[in-house]
């Protein structure tokens, strides 16, 4: 397991030789210690991000030899699919099947970013007609520069490869700040890197703390691009410091999802997606469906069976066979969801299930399935986002109530509708006020489409051919005939 920091090519120690704990969440014990990066460590990280791009070979390269190295990264990822999801087992506390999935996901990503890295190379730039004779003009399509990436600890690796791959394959030069609660496996894409044949100072990875290394890359001079997932009043800091030199920003930030359950669909096949949508992951997902409107006349039935299953749910450490909830990622956040969940009983909803920390595991992080029923949509719990095995659910009367109910938040990055009606699931999915829409379903997740949010949830997308172009920017080049006459000023 690596303990220093990344930068130029290098591992190397914090420049402050401090280091702080690694701590896993089923246990609350700590079984690493990692470099504490700081200001100084972010300089020398962008110092090196900044030589890369502005004489190394990676943004002068073609898409198809980045491209190259990018699958190389992908393969080695792959290649070690076991050892890295049981990583971020300890690390985070997911289940491994859950763990194993996102490491997949993080090979994939390079793959697919590879390919679009060789697209570039195929329409390297695009004549624009003018309407002036004499003039040619063309747009071309250029790495942005220096990108600095701060992600979250709920998927360690694939959130980091969201940002990495995309702007890797673009030519642009990378810091990555990973979350100090989750850095382990973030810091293994140097390894990677390394394998691969990454150029020195093309990918830079720095652990540490917010308010030391993350709010050093945000306000770094040197840095063209930042992106960042994590919460909103982080994102709006990150926004307000990013202004001062008008950088390109990327924020995904949180959400409190509507999922909405019509009255003829198969309750069972509905209560399973619900429970997907909110305790897959521990319901430490942005996007999760947290926030559910049942039909009023299956509400009674439905009710029964989501807490029937939910109280199956297999708890405990997440490399136990059929575990499928695992501990949240560390006591704080055990605490703020355990708030939660008494600021939840005091208000004007009925908790049916769950609620507090499941017997017998005491010695780690972990928290039941909760389940809220009939929540007014006054509550605090159904406007805020918990982050946790926490579900509020409320019954409704029309499709149009269903919509103003789901829209009526300050968050838009996720929703969902359930449906045999498919005519009427397209109708609410187009009205729903978010950027994320799934039908009969919750939560899967694609490469190859876009992924981000309306309102508070954030700015721009990711993924797709959207994530390579928050790394690109468009330069016009206009030339003139000189064999045709201008003499504007000078007249024979």
């Amino acid at each position: 397991m690596q303990d220093k920091l990344f930068i130029d090519g290098k591992w190397v120690d914090a420049q402050s030789g401090e280091k702080f704990d690694v701590v896993d969440p089923s246990n609350r014990e700590v079984f690493h210690r990692i470099a504490r990066g700081g200001a100084a460590d972010i300089d020398a990280a962008v110092t090196a991000a900044r030589k890369a791009f502005d004489y190394g070979p990676w943004p002068r390269m073609g898409g198809a030899e980045r491209a190259a190295i990018l699958r190389r990264m992908g393969d080695e990822i792959e290649a070690r699919k076991d050892e890295l999801a049981r990583l971020e087992v300890r690390d985070n506390g997911k289940p491994l099947p859950e763990a194993i999935w996102d490491i997949e996901d993080t090979a994939g990503c390079f793959h697919f970013y590879a390919d679009l890295a060789e697209k570039l190379d195929q329409n390297p730039e695009q004549d624009i007609p003018l309407s002036m004779d004499g003039f040619s003009s063309k747009a071309v399509k250029e790495p942005v520069g220096v990108a600095g990436a701060v992600i979250p600890w709920n998927f360690p690796m694939l959130m980091g490869a969201w940002k990495v791959a995309p702007a890797l394959a673009a030519g642009c030069s990378v810091v990555l700040k990973p979350s100090e609660v989750t850095s382990m496996t973030a810091l293994e894409f140097g390894i990677v890197a390394q394998k691969a044949g990454l150029p020195d100072g093309a990918l830079n990875i720095v652990t540490g703390f917010g308010p030391d290394a993350g709010q050093r890359l945000a306000e770094h001079p040197g840095v063209d691009k930042l992106a960042f997932t994590g919460s909103v009043p982080t994102g709006r800091r990150i926004m307000q410091t990013a202004a001062q030199d008008i950088k390109a920003i990327t924020l995904e930030l949180g959400g409190k999802s509507p999922l909405v359950v019509f009255e003829d669909v198969k309750i069972d096949e509905a209560v399973e997606w619900v429970l997907f949508g909110i305790f897959w992951n521990k319901g430490e997902v942005c996007s999760a469906t947290s926030r559910v409107l049942v039909a009023e006349a299956i509400y009674p039935k439905f009710m029964e069976r989501l807490v029937e299953e939910a109280r199956k749910i297999r708890i405990g450490h997440g490399l136990e066979e059929g575990v499928l909830l695992g501990p949240l990622v560390n006591q704080s956040q055990q605490d703020k969801v355990l708030a939660a969940i008494e600021r939840g009983k005091t208000e004007d909803a009925k908790m049916v299930c769950g609620g507090g920390i499941p017997k017998g595991l005491e010695h780690g992080c972990y928290v039941e399935p909760t389940i809220f029923a009939d929540v007014s949509p006054d509550c605090w719990i159904w406007k805020e986002e918990i982050f946790g095995p926490v579900v509020c659910v409320r019954s409704f009367k029309t499709e149009e109530e269903a919509i103003r109910l789901a829209n009526d938040s300050r968050f838009g990055l996720a929703a969902a509708v359930m449906s045999n009606d498919l005519e009427r699931a397209d109708r609410v999915a187009r009205a729903f006020r978010a950027g994320i829409i799934w039908v009969n379903c919750s939560q899967p997740t694609f490469v190859e489409a876009p992924w981000g949010g309306y309102k508070q949830s954030g700015i721009g997308r990711e993924l797709g051919e959207w994530g390579l172009n928050n790394y690109l920017e468009t330069k016009q080049i206009t030339s003139y005939d000189r064999s045709k006459p201008w003499g504007w000023y000078l007249k024979e």
